[in-house]
């Protein structure tokens, strides 16, 4: 008999417990509390209006030419991010809720809490939160610097 291998499982309050252990530095922090710089105050990114996005931690990355960016998402039940890209990689990480994700070229796939996610640079990528609760999502971006995070794109433009 073959195994398959598990994978690793985290109840609600141990991902909850781990979010709250995270530093609460943010986007117009004056002084950040770690090493780790805060982000310089910006104006907001083209999704702001839908979601709710919450910059934890920015830094350079220890690969030339990027920088290391570290967002919690939280999309309200029914709500879509809009079809978007990053200027790098997204790592992701569903903290809460069922968020139906499409990207482009792939799969509509439905993430629930516990679940991981990946999106390659420049790659049109839609969230919707099918609840019913809210959607939080952990997000690292490993970025070119100086670029807006979030760029809205039309998802038939890129293909």
């Amino acid at each position: 008999m073959r195994l398959r291998p598990r994978r690793p499982y985290f109840s609600r309050a141990t991902v909850f417990a781990l979010t709250m252990a995270l530093p609460a530095t943010s986007a117009i922090a004056e002084a950040p509390a770690s090493p780790v710089a805060a982000a310089p105050a910006q104006a907001p990114d083209a999704l702001a209006g839908k979601l709710t996005r919450r910059v934890i931690q920015r830094a350079p990355s220890s690969t030339p030419g990027r920088e290391i960016v570290q967002v919690e998402t939280e999309i309200p039940p029914g709500v879509e991010s809009g079809w978007h890209i990053h200027p790098g990689e997204e790592v992701g990480f569903i903290i809460a809720g069922e968020v139906e994700m499409h990207v482009q070229g792939r799969p509509t796939i439905i993430l629930r809490a516990g679940d991981g996610f990946l999106i390659p640079p420049r790659t049109p990528h839609n969230a919707r939160d099918i609840g019913p609760e809210t959607g939080r999502m952990l997000s690292t971006y490993i970025v070119e610097p100086g670029q807006p995070l979030v760029t809205l794109v039309d998802p038939h433009a890129h293909k």
